[in-house]
């Protein structure tokens, strides 16, 4: 498992390299990259700008995959989430597991994904042509992680 919680940018193709080097028994990898875009479609993101809390978010974060864990058949988990400042079109997030199943895979990232958007401790700031506002949580985030939910 690798949680990073970072203000650097990261190179997929990487990442599942090393996911890919630990075994032969991984049938798929199934990744999710989120990229800084415009929120509403009336007004232009210049920026992004994400803060969390050190030692919580992490933990947060290794919950939700533990979580994962016992849902389904992961071999391996990659989570990265970046910080500070991000302008339209950088990479924010990125969720990668791996698995014998595609199946495990496809459904234990898009799980950790969901729960990550609703349960980290992560704030964000918008910079647009009007000035800065915090983003508020979307429903549609809360119905998607509430599925989950047995």
């Amino acid at each position: 498992m690798k949680i990073s919680i970072q203000a650097e940018d990261f190179d997929i193709g990487e990442e599942v390299a090393l996911l890919r080097q630990d075994s032969n028994a991984t049938g798929a990898i199934v990744t999710f990259s989120g990229l800084v875009r415009d929120l509403e479609s009336e007004r232009q993101v210049h920026s992004l700008t994400l803060e969390h809390y050190p030692g919580m978010t992490e933990s947060s974060l290794e919950k939700i995959i533990r979580e994962a864990e016992q849902r389904w058949p992961m071999q391996d988990v990659t989570v990265i989430h970046r910080i500070g400042e991000l302008l339209a079109g950088d990479q924010i997030v990125m969720v990668a597991v791996a698995s014998a199943h595609r199946r495990a895979a496809f459904e234990a990232c898009e799980f950790i994904m969901d729960y990550l958007k609703t349960r980290a401790p992560f704030w964000k700031k918008c910079r647009d042509e009007t000035g800065e506002s915090w983003v508020e949580a979307k429903d549609s985030d809360s119905d998607a992680s509430r599925r989950w939910q047995t």
